[in-house]
């Protein structure tokens, strides 16, 4: 049950760096990929042909080690991927035909996941996974979109549903609403019929964000370089009151300024901290010398509920939160209520070129790299 198969390529994190742009300039090589061999793998495997991967800021927080999971150089990177299926074990049967469309699910292989198919990462023309991380790829979506749609809209659909508990009426603050979350998350806050602010740090890609559904944007850089104050602009949208609901995927400047947006007793998601990426110690050393720090007093006086959101944790944790999760973000993307933006694709040649785009914030959404 297989087609003929012919050598490809892959990218291989060769050792850990200090940062991701030292990972990417010199701690990342492009590799010969010999197909994998159907003798080795075990019945309930499939072989997926890569047609698309999609260049996450995990992917790039992981070189350097300093995102919570750490795997084990040397590794492939890449989270997400999308392709077809070129051969299927034995006891796959029908579950899934040759030829078919398909997203590898990233909490079960690839470089994030916990077990034996964590060295399959998708930038490569292969990847190995078992019959339980393979799901038919949903509605209309492309192979660009469905790279890059479980991780941002599972991550978006965590923090505003379970987390956020954000209901039809509420206005939502959505921080880094360009990177590929960010606008999941405008995404999934309009579909649960919520107002939607939504800021950036450019006013072309905002220009963007409000095309693809955000009631209202706001530039938030200074002059300086720095974070200008927004309080008022989002007082004035508010009728006075604030937000009920901030997502932050940002941190920093942005999140103290954002403790004066809410009204009492909001609701403050801690999804991120974008503008903050040097939290931790790089080289996969543990512990976060220079960790973001919130003001108690002004969280006291508001009442506010401060919620971190770690999707991938709070998984592992409770896996029964996911299935309903899953269920409802294949569904919106089924019925083409949702549909991932893409702006950026690569081949796999140029995944430095990918990176670095993604790193430097030219993204507006996914990102993906080609392996054929």
């Amino acid at each position: 049950m297989t087609r003929t198969l012919q050598p490809g390529h892959r990218v291989v994190v060769t050792e850990l760096a200090e940062t991701p742009p030292e990972a990417i300039a010199s701690c990342m090589t492009l590799e010969r990929m010999e197909p994998p061999d159907p003798a080795t793998l075990g019945a309930r495997d499939v072989i997926v042909q890569v047609e698309a991967a999609a260049v996450g800021w995990v992917d790039l927080l992981m070189t350097s080690g300093q995102y919570q999971h750490v795997p084990k150089p040397p590794y492939t990177p890449g989270l997400e991927s999308a392709g077809v299926v070129v051969w299927k074990g034995a006891e796959v049967g029908e579950a899934i035909g040759l030829g078919a469309r398909v997203i590898v699910d990233g909490f079960l292989a690839g470089p994030r996941s916990l077990g034996s198919y964590q060295r399959w990462g998708g930038f490569a023309s292969y990847v190995v996974a078992p019959l339980e991380a393979v799901r038919p790829i949903p509605g209309a979506l492309g192979f660009d979109e469905a790279a890059g749609l479980l991780g941002a809209y599972e991550t978006a659909y965590h923090c505003l549903v379970t987390r956020g508990r954000v209901r039809a009426g509420e206005t939502v603050l959505i921080h880094g609403a360009s990177g590929a979350t960010g606008l999941a998350a405008v995404h999934v806050a309009k579909l649960l019929g919520a107002t939607v602010i939504a800021t950036g740090r450019s006013d072309d890609k905002l220009a963007v964000v409000k095309a693809e559904g955000a009631d209202h944007v706001i530039n938030t850089r200074g002059e300086a370089g720095g974070v200008r104050p927004f309080r008022d602009e989002v007082k004035a949208l508010t009728g006075g009151a604030g937000v009920e609901v901030v997502y932050d995927g940002v941190g920093g400047e942005v999140s103290l300024e954002s403790l004066r947006c809410v009204r009492f007793g909001a609701r403050f998601l801690i999804v991120g901290w974008a503008s903050t990426p040097f939290v931790a110690r790089g080289k996969g050393q543990r512990g976060a010398p220079n960790a973001n720090v919130l003001p108690t007093n002004l969280i006291m006086m508001k009442s506010l509920d401060v919620l971190g959101c770690p999707t991938v944790i709070s998984t592992v944790m409770d896996p029964s939160s996911r299935p309903p999760r899953l269920a409802q973000v294949l569904a919106w993307a089924e019925s083409g209520a949702l549909r991932p933006r893409v702006s950026h694709a690569f081949p796999l040649s140029e995944f430095k070129a990918a990176m670095r785009a993604k790193w430097s914030g030219e993204v507006v959404g996914l990102c993906v790299l080609h392996p054929r």
